[in-house]
């Protein structure tokens, strides 16, 4: 048996698989080693993972996640020997799996635009080459956390849309006050900007906001990250995240304007990734 995982830092999604069939799929919390021990990654999947999984069955361990640099991904591969002792285990960065769930073996570009925003080249083995985002107070454009920032400062300054603000006050019943609290003084400000991101689906919300607003996020991401890898336009545009699966239609506008065909976009890497280790 295969078990896959594809981690962030709140949340693991685990697949186990069988000669080419999917047994389960399940959850538990995420693991970034960057703020986690070993010990307390064993502890935690000894409670919580399912009951029917017989660790000795499993033989191979591939696991995905943010935060896995090589000089981190001890932390994890240490506490899956541990407890699946009869396992091959594997550590590697999610953007690798993204890749992988994007591109199997085949050369490419692959993006997130998730809560956070990455991309890369990759030859169908590994990553070639990655620019960094520069994290969501000074980058990330496209992500969620940069979009939500838009929303909000249009709606505090004043410069959303009368009709949009006044669902914006009625939805989410937010002051100012409140606003910079969460973003200055609270942890996960990122989480809390990208948490407005859904506001855009509401049906009461013109096209022509929704689509300033992407636009100008996704041509952001296009102008400040893809377009700086070299011969960007002679690949697919390939992408996983909730971003660019819930607004892929304006995502795809922005890249066929950059030069750059559709390719695959996933909501999560997780069906990709069970199909490129079944073919494995």
């Amino acid at each position: 048996m295969i078990l896959i995982a594809d981690s962030g830092s709140t949340k693991t999604s685990w697949c186990l698989t069988h000669q080419s069939e999917v047994v389960m799929t399940f959850s538990t919390e995420g693991f970034n080693p960057y703020f986690t021990t070993s010990d307390y990654i064993i502890e935690s999947l000894r409670k919580n993972l399912p009951d029917t999984i017989n660790p000795d069955e499993i033989l191979q361990v591939h696991f995905y996640g943010s935060g896995c640099f090589p000089d981190k991904k001890i932390v994890i591969s240490n506490a899956l020997e541990v407890l699946f002792s009869k396992a091959q285990v594997n550590v590697e960065m999610d953007l690798i799996g993204t890749a992988r769930a994007l591109l199997g073996n085949t050369p490419g570009f692959a993006a997130i635009l998730g809560t956070g925003t990455n991309s890369c080249l990759y030859d169908g083995k590994a990553i070639t080459m990655n620019i960094d985002s520069l994290g969501y107070i000074l980058g990330d454009e496209g992500s969620g956390t940069f979009i939500g920032k838009r929303l909000l400062a249009d709606y505090l300054h004043g410069y959303m849309p009368s009709k949009e603000a006044e669902l914006f006050t009625e939805k989410f019943r937010t002051t100012k006050e409140e606003v910079f609290n969460r973003i200055y003084s609270q942890p996960l400000a990122n989480r809390f900007c990208a948490s407005f991101v859904p506001f855009l689906k509401e049906p009461q919300v013109s096209v022509e906001y929704k689509n300033e607003v992407l636009n100008y996020a996704f041509t952001q991401f296009f102008d400040k990250l893809v377009s700086h890898y070299p011969s960007f336009n002679d690949h697919t545009f390939n992408c996983t995240g909730s971003v660019a699966y819930y607004f892929r239609d304006e995502l795809l506008k922005v890249a066929l304007q950059y030069g750059m065909e559709p390719g695959v976009i996933l909501k999560e890497p997780m069906d990709g990734l069970v199909y490129y280790h079944q073919d494995h």
